[in-house]
């Protein structure tokens, strides 16, 4: 999950590869919503052994409310803090 800033705008997707993506999305490679809005903070993430739970997870991420985003976000990263460097 990204968000614009703590407590911002936040964005859910999947990737196979975490570290490629983030930083496609952080450096404006991606057009659209992220970029749109400014979306480049790793504020949460999930991983998975195989893609079709990952996908499943995600669909069911975007159609949770954004106070449930909030509430999962807070629970693992209560400071909102980019987890982007913690993974490179």
């Amino acid at each position: 999950m990204l968000a614009s800033a703590p407590n911002g705008i936040l964005y859910v997707g999947v990737t196979s590869d975490l570290i490629r993506r983030v930083y496609e999305h952080r450096s404006g490679l991606v057009a659209g919503f992220t970029k749109q809005y400014g979306i480049k903070r790793l504020v949460y993430f999930e991983q998975y052994e195989d893609i079709q739970t990952a996908i499943q997870r995600e669909h069911n991420m975007k159609h949770w409310s954004r106070k449930w985003k909030v509430r999962l976000v807070l629970a693992e990263n209560p400071e909102w803090n980019d987890l982007y460097e913690s993974i490179v």
